[in-house]
């Protein structure tokens, strides 16, 4: 029986220590793929990514970087989508943050070459350039219910922190339950000192991140504009929902104006992914939504996003657990315990 997914491939911060070595576990068959990507890396002076996936030790100085998170993260999401099962109809593909430029690939509008060549180059001057940084913060409670006042009160402080002379502060990533946030040293030090600290751990600043889809990022879209260019890119086979929920639809799709979007906006503008999301699930209505490795991290947001639509009259993280028995609605392939549901 034919059952429909809509793919979501996750951004940086998803390859781990867990995750070292997972081409070669999981994706043996594919490393001609990866040896392509290898040889491009190579073009530019940089470790293969197989040799860096091969290694025997992590270390998150080295893995957190932009230059080895993003071709590493790619490699894996691309990889593991095409391992998905003939009988799952993949209906529509999204991401978060640089999981734009995966499901660019996944999706059709990159050939896996020219995705690795996008995701590679932008992966490396976000590294290079290094503008800014980001803090993770919570918005709803343990028990997922969305908290439009608690939203609306950070949101004002970021705001406030903003306005300030000499600080820059701002929304990076609706993220689920999660606000991202990014700016420069003096905005995320304020932010940090001025709120409460919730679960123990947040605000949580990210390492090796720069300051994402803000205004802070022109340069690095303006180089990423001049090294890459919309010839690179084709009408995609399978519908994708950007970081404005936006719909890009095969064969009736604007190329330049969708080179202009992922270089332009998508780098320097907030990434609404939380959007992404419902947009997925009130336009395809999917039987399940697949999220690709590397990592696991992002099947929460997901489900908080869901959460906040009402998605099968879900209203919090009991009734999601719930709904995840018997016939998942979320599969994440990151999750041992999960991948063999998708890949058959």
């Amino acid at each position: 029986m034919t059952r429909t997914a809509v793919v979501i491939c996750p951004g940086r911060g998803t390859y781990n220590k867990p995750e070292l070595g997972y081409l070669h576990r999981h994706h043996a068959g594919r490393m001609d793929m990866f040896r392509a990507f290898d040889a491009l890396r190579g073009e530019a002076g940089q470790e293969a990514v197989t040799v860096l996936d091969g290694a025997d030790r992590f270390s998150v100085a080295r893995y957190s970087r932009g230059d080895v998170a993003s071709p590493l993260i790619y490699s894996a999401t691309l990889a593991d989508a095409q391992a998905i099962a003939d009988e799952i109809e993949v209906i529509a593909v999204t991401g978060n943050s640089m999981g734009w430029y995966s499901a660019l690939a996944v999706g059709g509008a990159l050939s896996p070459e020219n995705g690795f060549c996008v995701v590679n180059t932008m992966g490396t001057l976000m590294q290079e350039h290094l503008i800014g940084g980001q803090l993770v913060y919570p918005v709803t409670a343990e028990d997922w219910r969305p908290d439009p006042a608690r939203r609306a009160e950070v949101l004002r402080k970021v705001d406030e922190v903003d306005a300030r002379e000499g600080t820059t502060l701002g929304l990076s990533i609706d993220l689920g339950g999660m606000l991202v946030l990014a700016g420069d040293a003096a905005g995320l030090d304020a932010f940090e000192a001025e709120m409460p600290v919730v679960l123990d751990r947040f605000p949580m600043r990210l390492a090796n991140h720069a300051a994402f889809h803000t205004a802070l990022q022109a340069p690095v879209a303006e180089a990423g504009r001049a090294r890459l260019g919309p010839d690179l890119f084709t009408q995609p086979d399978r519908p994708l929902i950007d970081g404005r929920g936006a719909i890009w639809w095969p064969h009736a799709s604007n190329i330049e104006a969708l080179w202009d979007y992922t270089l332009g906006h998508q780098v320097t503008q907030p990434y609404d992914f939380t959007r992404a999301i419902q947009t997925a699930a009130r336009e395809f209505a999917p039987d399940m939504f697949i999220v690709t490795g590397p990592g696991a991290t992002l099947g929460g947001a997901v489900a908080q996003s869901l959460i906040a639509t009402g998605w099968s009259g879900m209203s919090d993280k009991a009734e999601f657990q719930a709904r995840q028995t018997g016939s998942p609605l979320l599969v994440s392939m990151g999750r041992e315990d999960q991948r063999g549901l998708v890949t058959g």
